[in-house]
């Protein structure tokens, strides 16, 4: 794991090879081990690295060929390093690098080796000979890769900072990406906030060379969705699968620990760590709320006392969350805006102090497997749409009237919200459902319709599920979880985004996900041996944090500041009234908007950090 960065000029010397020092400066924090950098006049290439594997300075990136002539750089883990290795026995590989793994497979096949590789990466490579660079990401969008044209250069690195210690990378604001992130909470890749700074997508290679652009495409989840199912869907075949998973990413040479919350997912995992690497090894890490209907220490417990794992819990009372706040959004050049990257900062700092550098998580198994409330609404709605229209008039009433809750995810949330979009098409109701509910009034729908175009033809409940895994999961769960894990220079991996349990979930038919009003069936059903019952029925509640109190409470002041009308109007970004409203309605108890609110506050601290031009404009 590192952060990886870089420059290339086709036409003479970098104009700014001062700004590459900066760049590593910036970026420090996901690789502390090591530092190493290659230039030449119109080339720089360095990384910052993080050793698990072969902790050694011979392990140390980048990897150049014998030749010199090919260099390579890695953000990441590549898990199937021992097969690749043994495909190339005479090659003479200095180190037991997991990275190293990749380069006779590059020299030898260039772009189309990419698609066998199992992992999570954010890849660049230099082949001199040919003056090409490559830049690959892993499938699902583990990990980041940056880009910016600056005078006909390219400039990239593993996190917008970096790049924005270039003077000349626009810091423009990007309008279309603001509409996504006020209506969905997180940018769709390719964009970010700075016009002048795309990432490179998921499950994709970009090569670069005097001639232009292109870009391959190696992960295509949608035919797996329309493919046919996998030839053995049992639950046996899945537990299989993700044992594997798991054995392929405990291969550590440091500490191995768990992110758990008592939830299926992580109690999986964690169970299926300590089978591997023995009791009183694996680590364990939860968030222990000091709000009581947020707190599910008391399963994390048990399943440490269960499984005898080395077990830390984190308290997250209101100042911890608030000094989290304040850390990320001043070190993050990308807003985010999903309140769970606060506990998974502090569990991973917690990580790092106890010298565990390793952290696995169970990213991707809702997506892949069914185990949202929203898809439970996609089976409803067919019923709901038959129903005459004065009923559904009055049962809209009735449900809006329902007193607001301060609760993690309540039934009048979801309720309020299902008959609100009913008769919307499936793929707009699912962005109403899972979204904030905030919008531009001058907002461009362009993406939207892109969004529903490629989704054109699966059916809703197949369909909402294949929209989460390319959109929410890439451009927001993992996003937190790097960031998050990285600031502290952790390294956080999911092995249910392993690359055959990935196509296996994706593969499945929706009875297998989704049973009558079980989520999740057959995973349930697969974990079951390991986990017990009472875990694997648990109703869902993912990792919530109480920001409806926050606003009100610890961060009344700095809300009222960040909201105010008079800035809103100055920056002319979101409606000023609407925001007033729901903050009124928000603070007298009427509506609980946090979901809306609490986006704008991200924004607006990131403005302060980040917009400084737009900032002073509003002061």
């Amino acid at each position: 794991m590192c952060g990886i960065y870089g420059a290339v000029s086709w036409d003479g010397p970098l104009r700014r090879p001062d700004v590459l020092s900066r760049m590593a400066a910036a970026l420090r924090h996901r690789g502390p081990d090591g530092h190493v950098e290659w230039t030449a006049p119109h080339i720089g290439l360095g990384v910052d690295r993080l050793r698990i594997v072969d902790r050694h300075e011979r392990a140390d990136q980048p990897f150049a060929s014998a030749d010199g002539k090919m260099w390579l750089a890695c953000n990441g883990e590549i898990y199937n390093a021992p097969a690749l290795r043994r495909a190339f026995p005479d090659y003479p590989f200095r180190s037991r690098s997991d990275v190293e793994s990749l380069l006779p497979h590059v020299l030898e096949r260039g772009i189309d080796c990419i698609s066998g590789i199992d992992g999570m990466f954010g890849l660049a490579v230099w082949n001199e000979a040919e003056r090409t660079l490559l830049l690959a990401r892993d499938r699902a969008g583990e990990k980041p890769l940056f880009i910016a044209r600056v005078a006909g250069e390219i400039w990239f690195a593993s996190e917008i900072q970096a790049l924005l210690e270039h003077p000349d990378v626009s810091r423009d604001l990007d309008r279309t990406a603001l509409d996504q992130f006020l209506a969905l909470g997180y940018v769709l890749e390719p964009r970010t906030l700075f016009a002048g700074v795309r990432q490179v997508r998921a499950g994709t290679v970009v090569r670069f060379s005097r001639d232009g652009e292109s870009e391959h495409r190696y992960w295509w989840p949608r035919r797996f969705v329309e493919g046919p199912p996998p030839g053995d869907a049992g639950p046996e075949h899945l537990a299989a699968l993700v044992e594997e998973a798991v054995r392929k990413q405990v291969v550590a040479d440091v500490p191995v620990g768990v992110y758990t919350s008592g939830g299926l997912d992580s109690t999986l995992i964690a169970a299926l760590a300590v089978e591997r690497l023995g009791p009183r090894t694996v680590h364990t890490f939860s968030a222990r709320f000091t709000a009581p209907t947020y707190d599910e220490s008391v399963w994390a417990r048990r399943l440490a006392s269960d499984r005898e794992t080395i077990h830390h819990e984190v308290v997250c009372d209101a100042p911890t969350l608030v000094a989290a706040m304040r850390t990320l959004t001043g070190s993050l050049a990308e807003p985010v805006s999903d309140p769970a990257i606060l506990p998974t900062y502090l569990l991973s700092r917690r990580a790092r102090e106890e010298r565990v550098t390793v952290l696995l998580g169970g990213e991707g198994a809702d997506e892949l497997f069914g185990g949202y409330p929203a898809y439970l609404g996609h089976k409803l709605a067919p019923l709901a749409e038959r129903l005459p229209r004065s009923i559904l008039g009055a049962l809209r009433s009735a449900i809006a009237r329902l007193p607001a809750s301060g609760g993690r995810v309540p039934l009048e949330f979801l309720l309020k919200r299902f008959v609100a979009s009913i008769d919307l098409p499936w793929c707009e109701r699912h962005l109403a459902w899972t979204g904030t509910g905030l919008a531009r009034r001058d907002a461009n729908s362009g993406w939207r319709e892109e969004l529903a175009a490629e989704m054109e033809g699966i059916p809703a409940l197949a369909g909402a599920m294949l929209l989460d895994y390319r959109v929410y999961l890439r451009d927001d769960l993992l996003v937190k979880v790097d960031r998050a894990s990285m600031l502290n220079s952790i390294e956080a991996r999911a092995p249910f985004l392993d690359k055959d349990v990935s196509a296996f979930g994706l593969a499945l038919p929706e009875t297998a996900k989704v049973r009558g009003l079980t989520t999740k069936w057959l995973l349930k059903r697969a974990s079951l041996p390991r986990v017990g019952a009472d875990i694997a029925h648990r109703r869902k509640q993912g990792l919530s944090v109480p920001v409806a109190s926050l606003l009100n409470d610890a961060l009344r002041d700095e809300v009222d500041r960040l909201l105010s009308p008079a800035r809103l109007r100055a920056q002319e970004l979101i409606d000023a009234a609407e925001a007033a409203r729901m903050l009124a309605e928000h603070r007298s108890g009427g509506r609980n908007h946090a979901r809306a609110l609490w986006p704008l506050v991200v924004l607006q601290l990131w403005i302060d950090r980040w917009m400084p031009a737009l900032a002073r404009a509003a002061a």
